[in-house]
């Protein structure tokens, strides 16, 4: 048992003694316990991520006993009352499940001369750890003295029968616990793990984390005969851990209607780092190889492949794996059944096919809660449910080449069989013959009625001249149900047609009316949904009366149900536009309406009248909602957008200055066209770059540039040009004084006649860069890393080009005053 489990030892355990061919009782006695011992795992693989405690508690009961000489042979058995709770591949709702542990004595006859054997035992390690959905292996190895040949299989394990303490078990045959959906004896960790038949290895995917209940059989086979069968019992922890492992399930099956392969290795382990994939063929050669996490390939044949994965080549924790990958689609697992009626047999026949070899084995489980043995290995079962209610049976089937699939169908147990009757309660036109319908499972008899006419080949055939029930009786297997039907006999059809209506042109209405005729048909049929049914939509263009022909057989009615049709009233909103920014227009719509408004209200200067004034701050859609008093009861609307074109963004340029006869590039922004004054001096007055050359000097030139977009909206921007006599030059300041007063705040150069500065610096008295730049106009705030500087001399030097190309290099001193 799992150490700290809180539990114990039975102390004494009872050990029960049966005839192993009739199972009578031969006798019971108790065994003292010795132990327990401690077996523990101390994992240190450094290529498990948060691996778990291994630990065990491990009882023994030694004892001798001698029995008489028996041709049958000999079961012994011992219980305990309880497994841990939660075991995670049982089915739930159970509490606590006991166990029965067993051996096997074989026995001797004039045709079997067993004077001595050692009984197989077991004795593969329980000390493994297995990681939640990783790769594990674990040995369920036995070793026997005698050299018997040994023969694995996974086997149910089987529940205790008896309660209280150390109490003897039940004679044999022993039932199996019940095991959970997903699960069974033969897949106990279900369908990604398997049981070597020769070694006793279990391999594969493990489940999620839980505990496990595994039995596991070893036959002892001798000169080709069975002569007993040894069983281990054990709960496995699997536990949230992973490991660094080239992790696949043994085999891969593409049985169904695919041949494309999608996995990846099962370990999420964070210490894998690198992949190696490769596929081979049955000839052995590589047909495809990956170095990616995860890998798809679409086979170009059936058959079987080879399949290998290694992870961290060169690496700590490397590993590699092999698996086989079956490509023979075309498997369909199917079933059909029989009888559904409680404590009656329900048939189960096999409907599965496949292409490729044949199907040689079937698992069957039927499903049903609390009955441990509720499963089967027949091609087509016969089970009895004692219990109502739908029942998920599935099936597995397993062909010759290995493939298997699984379907599960609801199957629904109930105390009557089911009559589907086509109706309960209808209507017939005196004089009218039916035909009464209804779909079993099983013999169906209707009562014979008067006006009836039996078939032997299908329903009967009735003619009621006054209402009539009918009764109908059902035996499937002795399950018997019965049910009946109310057939009406009417002479006429009612049909009253509701008032007449008035619709929008386009509109959608509705017929309909009051009858209880069962067979419909509206005329004109143009522009109606469905022309057969009493409720139906309509899409009439123009005023129309539709006439329904309402009959019930030969009985028939009719009526008229008329709808008018009223265009909408005619709106207009008249055409899109488009207004500068912060302006407005005025709308101009029309309609024929009796009523209208506009909306939105907010930017509009009066809401009911046709030619608003709006002023929209941004793009806008406006809506004239029309109404009339001549039929249409709803209104009429038409939209017109007021696109607003953004504000524009005139830019004239900075101001500037310029020698005389120096050619000066100015540029306007912000529009399409553009519009210089004054004009003189200026290469051309339309363009958003004139060049101006000045022949004289000035304190300042003004010029205006007007900005227009595409819609002619204007907008305006001013520029100032100083003109100078001197030759080009930049001029520096002597002094400044930076106290934020907006007055000489900073020391810049100003270049007249200068095409490009290269660099204006300063420099302290000590010859330390304080400040420097490249930009004309931009200057130095007295602080040097954010620190002000005190009143100081500071030299400063310029190296820029003039217009004509010429280099100019000046140099001087100014003072910084605080």
């Amino acid at each position: 048992m799992r150490c700290n489990s809180g539990r114990r030892f039975n102390n004494p355990a009872t050990i029960s003694v049966f005839d192993k061919g009739s199972y009578t009782r031969i006798q019971n006695f108790d065994v003292e316990l010795n132990g327990p011992l401690t077996l523990s795992l101390n994992n240190s693989n450094p290529c498990i991520t948060n691996p778990p405690a291994v630990c065990f508690e491990v009882g023994y009961y030694n004892f001798t006993i001698s029995l008489p000489s028996s041709s049958s042979g000999y079961i012994l058995s011992s219980q305990v009352n309880y497994r841990i709770a939660g075991i995670n591949n049982l089915a739930p709702g159970y509490g606590l499940i006991g166990a029965v542990y067993t051996a096997e004595i074989p026995g001797n006859s004039e045709d079997r001369d067993l004077p001595e054997n050692n009984s197989a035992n077991f004795v593969g390690s329980d000390l493994v750890v297995i990681c939640a959905n990783n790769s594990f292996s674990y040995s369920f190895a036995a070793q026997d003295k005698d050299g018997d040949q040994l023969v694995y299989s996974f086997c149910e394990a089987y529940v205790s029968g008896t309660t209280g303490t150390n109490a003897p078990p039940l004679n044999p045959p022993y039932y199996s616990v019940p095991y959970g959906q997903g699960f069974n004896a033969n897949m106990p960790l279900g369908e990604h793990v398997q049981l070597d038949a020769s070694t006793g290895l279990i391999r594969g995917i493990a489940p999620p984390a839980g505990t496990y209940v595994i039995t596991v059989c070893v036959q002892e086979v001798r000169n080709g005969v069975v002569i007993a069968t040894q069983r281990k019992d054990f709960q496995v922890n699997v536990t949230e851990c992973s490991i660094a492992a080239a992790s696949l399930i043994p085999d891969y099956k593409l049985c169904k209607d695919s041949k494309t392969l999608s996995l990846g290795n099962q370990s999420n382990s964070p210490l894998i780092k690198t992949y190696d994939w490769k596929l081979f063929n049955s000839d052995g050669t590589k047909i495809y190889s990956s170095t990616a996490p995860t890998i798809r390939y679409e086979f170009p044949d059936t058959g079987l492949y080879k399949l290998t994965l290694l992870i961290n080549q060169g690496l700590p924790c490397s590993d590699s794996i092999n698996s086989v990958v079956k490509v023979y689609p075309g498997l369909n697992a199917d079933f059909n059944f029989s009888g559904i009626c409680l404590a009656k047999p329900t048939s189960f026949t096999d409907q599965s096919t496949t292409v490729f070899g044949d199907i040689k084995s079937w698992y069957w489980n039927f499903d049903d809660p609390y009955v441990y043995n509720d499963t089967a290995n027949e091609k087509d079962p016969v089970y009895t449910y004692f219990e109502t209610g739908t029942k998920n049976v599935s099936l597995i089937v397993n062909t010759t080449i290995g493939c298997s699939d699984t379907i599960t169908k609801p199957v629904t147990i109930v105390t009557k069989p089911p009559i589907h009757l086509a109706f309960r309660d209808t209507l017939i036109c005196k004089g009218d013959t039916l035909q009464l319908k209804a779909e079993v499972d099983g013999q169906l008899n209707w009562h014979v009625s008067p006006h009836m006419i039996s078939s032997p080949n299908g329903p009967p055939l009735v003619y009621p001249s006054t209402s009539t029930y009918y009764v109908v009786d059902l035996n499937d297997n002795g399950c018997r149900n019965k049910d009946s039907v109310l057939v009406r006999v009417v002479d006429h059809v009612q049909l009253q047609m509701k008032n007449d209506t008035v619709i929008c042109q386009g509109d959608v209405v509705q017929l309909e009316a009051i009858t209880d005729a069962l067979y419909f048909q509206w005329t004109p049929s143009q522009f109606i949904e469905n022309p057969t049914r009493l409720v139906t939509n309509a899409y009439p263009p123009i005023t129309t009366n539709y006439n329904l022909s309402a009959a019930i057989g030969h009985c028939n009615a009719e009526g008229t149900y008329t709808v008018t049709v009223v265009p909408y009233p005619k709106v207009n909103a008249g055409a899109d536009t488009v207004i500068c920014h912060a302006a407005s227009c005025q709308l101009n719509g029309s309609t024929n309406g009796s009523s209208f408004l506009w909306s939105p209200a907010v930017t509009i200067s009066d809401i009911n009248h046709l030619s608003p004034v709006v002023f929209p701050k941004s793009s806008t859609s406006y809506v004239l909602t029309a109404y009339d008093t001549i039929g249409c009861p709803k209104p009429a609307t038409d939209t017109i957008l007021v696109t607003v074109l953004p504000k524009i963004i005139a830019d004239a340029g900075n101001d500037t200055a310029a020698l005389i006869g120096q050619p000066l590039q100015l540029q306007a922004t912000g529009g399409i066209t553009y519009q210089w004054s004054p004009a003189s001096n200026l290469s051309d007055a339309n363009s958003s770059n004139p060049v101006a050359i000045f022949p004289y000097s000035s304190n300042g030139l003004r010029y205006r540039v007007l900005v227009y977009n595409e819609s002619g909206c204007v907008d305006s921007a001013f520029l100032t040009i100083k003109i100078f006599s001197t030759p080009p030059t930049v001029f520096v300041p002597t002094g400044f004084t930076p106290n934020n007063d907006g007055k000489n705040d900073l020391l810049k150069p100003i270049a007249v006649g200068i095409s490009k500065i290269e660099y204006f610096r300063v420099y302290n008295r000590w010859g330390q860069l304080v400040f420097s730049t490249t930009t004309n106009n931009n200057g130095w705030d007295g602080k040097v890393s954010g620190k002000e500087q005190p009143t100081s001399t500071f030299v400063w030097e310029v190296k820029a080009t003039d217009y004509l190309g010429t280099p100019y290099i000046q140099k001087g001193i100014v003072t910084l005053i605080r």
